[in-house]
């Protein structure tokens, strides 16, 4: 079973969205969860509710096949993030000129699933 979520034009630049997104890639999402609650960054809450929101995309995927949930089988199988578009915005600088700052945004997406049970033979 897998499950995704996508939070777009989040207002964290994408290098800085990155360094919080390979902290918890490939872990459980109960390890993840924990992870990004006390992460120091500030791209931690909003990747954190990417993941609690995959999270019970999960379930509710769930719950429409009928299959048994279990949270704690989950682990994120991918998570990335894209870059935005980019808000242009200019401050006054000396004798009249302007200077451009560049307010960057991302798109995190993350992806949770439950570890296949026994291989193709």
């Amino acid at each position: 079973m897998e499950a995704k979520a996508i939070a777009r034009h989040l207002r964290v630049t994408p290098m800085k969205a990155r360094r919080v997104v390979n902290l918890v890639r490939g872990l459980q999402t109960n390890e993840a969860l924990a992870i990004l609650k006390f992460a120091p960054q500030a791209a931690s809450e909003p990747v954190y509710k990417v993941v609690a929101s995959a999270v019970a995309n999960a379930r509710v995927a769930a719950d429409r096949a009928g299959e048994a949930f279990n949270e704690d089988e989950l682990y994120i199988s991918e998570a990335f993030v894209d870059e935005g578009p980019t808000m242009k915005r200019f401050q006054p600088r000396a004798q009249g000129r302007a200077f451009q700052i560049k307010k960057r945004t991302s798109h995190v997406t993350v992806v949770v699933s439950t570890p296949e049970k026994g291989g193709e033979n």
